[in-house]
């Protein structure tokens, strides 16, 4: 009877859901975005980026940013996935962040590829930063208000596991769709030739602006922090909405870069 106990109990254990690792717009996230991109590329920047990332696409190095947050050589790079932005600011009057910020980062980023004159391995570098980092400026959290490390603070259910609402943000909600990130892509990539237009002609510190105004709906959270259906049925529009633009903008940007 005690083996038997003990066996249903480890059953239990190994079978049980774990906590997710907060993964900043999540693998999904993140390589829809740069599937996005992929489909967008004139024929110059497609030939510039093979050239780059040799048989590897956007998609594929999106999350690379994530993936070299163990190694202490890119520890220079942490602070480079967000900003804050206090409420009743702007990016040009909030506080400087030690050692760079997203917007920093992409203004910096796009000024050295257009330069052209970066080694082999600088380049790639770069772009597979650029690629995860115009993911992460569209996700609302990322542009943090300076109280709560962006939503990390602010504990939370989903669906009855213990979380926070920047876990939530970046991948729990698009990982209970349960789509591949091309799913995900054909779901959402369906912009207007005008709307392009006016996506790319939007200024990074455009786009940290837009991520701070949601920040209202964002934090509409119930006293009791639990979240499930009716949060992502309020908010799913708005992932939606900043996946397809984190896409088309990373597009017009690389473009921008290898016209």
């Amino acid at each position: 009877m005690k083996i038997l106990t003990a066996f249903i109990s480890l059953l239990f254990l190994t079978s049980s859901p774990t906590p997710k690792k907060d993964i900043y717009w999540g693998q999904i996230g993140h390589r829809t975005v740069g599937h996005i991109a992929d489909g967008m590329l004139s024929r110059k920047a497609t030939k510039h980026v093979k050239r780059v990332l040799g048989t590897e696409t956007l998609a594929e190095v999106s999350t690379w940013m994530d993936d070299i947050k163990s190694d202490n050589a890119y520890r220079y790079a942490g602070s480079w996935h967000y900003c804050t932005i206090p409420d009743g600011m702007t990016y040009e009057t909030a506080p400087t962040q030690e050692g760079g910020d997203i917007v920093w980062a992409i203004e910096k980023i796009v000024k050295e590829l257009k330069a052209g004159d970066l080694s082999a391995e600088d380049e790639a570098k770069n772009l597979k930063f650029l690629v995860h980092l115009v993911g992460d400026i569209h996700q609302p959290l990322h542009v943090g208000n300076g109280e709560d490390r962006g939503g990390n603070d602010v504990k939370v259910q989903w669906f009855g596991t213990n979380t926070n609402l920047h876990s939530v943000w970046d991948g729990r909600m698009i990982d209970g769709k349960q789509m591949s990130y091309t799913e995900f892509a054909d779901w959402v990539n369906h912009p207007t030739k005008t709307e392009v237009k006016t996506l790319q002609a939007a200024t990074v510190r455009d786009w940290a602006m837009e991520s701070m105004s949601y920040r209202s709906q964002v934090y509409a959270v119930p006293e009791n922090g639990r979240l499930g259906y009716l949060y992502s049925y309020q908010n799913f529009d708005l992932v939606k909405q900043r996946i397809k633009q984190a896409g088309v903008r990373l597009a017009g940007v690389i473009n921008e870069i290898y016209k």
